[in-house]
């Protein structure tokens, strides 16, 4: 089992700097939310932008730093791979860095996102949770890894398909229209769609709708009725499953932090 020892998230303006001069105990797993920083890892440069995933292993030496006049956000999770025993993953047998652009990136953030925020509150089992977490995460960029990189093609592909989701995930939207999209046949775009995201395109246009949800039972006055009917769920207990399945909570849970209206 993976033995997480920090998560952290770096984001806004501020000048960030970060050096490890000797060699490192420990694994860190960055993956970058937006912006750009830089990093010089074992004397090369590595230019992490959205969607990098930068891994890594003990015994680098490396220093990263901000770049003037750039915002940029990232998590930063420090790990180790457990004592004794095999690696559970072919990347964490190496010892070279690996630097990648992740086709899955919006998923792992989500990921990053929910263990950063487990990290800080401290909740009960949360180390067991992000250990879990990242698990998840290495192994997906391990699939991807496996495959090699993925083309220019793709990336644009995939870059099209979810903008079209994030547009009308309040619909039904069907592998019919992403096809319409790339010009490609229905089943090849959801072969495609699965590729650039690591979601299926019922997978993705739900955890777009549930993140909508969570907003709108902590800054609406809408019911939670009125929240699955606006994001395109007819049937509110199939809301109600859904968000409790991608959340782990009740829509209620959300109700409770709602803001109170302004007088």
């Amino acid at each position: 089992m993976l033995q997480i020892e920090n998560i952290r998230r770096d984001a806004g303006t501020m000048p960030w700097f970060e050096e490890v001069e000797r060699e490192a105990d420990s694994w860190s797993f960055i993956l970058m939310g937006y912006g750009k920083c830089v990093y010089w890892v074992q004397g090369e440069k590595m230019l992490l932008e959205k969607g990098d995933v930068l891994l890594l292993p003990p015994g680098a030496t490396y220093y990263g730093k901000s770049i003037p006049s750039l915002t940029h956000e990232k998590y930063v999770t420090t790990f180790s791979s457990g004592a004794g025993g095999a690696s559970p993953l072919p990347l964490l047998a190496s010892d070279q860095p690996l630097r990648w652009r992740c086709a899955a990136w919006e998923l792992l953030l989500a990921r990053a996102q929910t263990m950063a925020q487990e990290w800080a509150e401290g909740a009960p089992y949360a180390g067991v949770l992000c250990s879990a977490l990242l698990l998840e995460s290495l192994t997906r960029l391990n699939r991807e890894y496996d495959k090699g990189p993925h083309t220019a093609l793709l990336h644009r592909q995939g870059e099209l398909m979810t903008a079209y989701l994030r547009n009308h995930y309040r619909e039904k939207v069907t592998k019919e229209d992403l096809a319409a999209v790339i010009g490609r046949s229905p089943g090849h775009a959801a072969v495609l769609f699965r590729e650039a995201t690591g979601q299926t395109i019922s997978e993705y246009t739900h955890g777009l709708r549930i993140k909508t949800a969570v907003y709108l039972l902590r800054h609406s006055d809408l019911t939670v009725a009125d929240i699955a009917e606006q994001l395109g769920y007819c049937d509110p207990s199939f809301f109600h499953r859904t968000f409790k399945r991608l959340t782990g909570l009740p829509p209620s849970h959300y109700l409770k932090e709602r803001e109170a209206p302004l007088r």
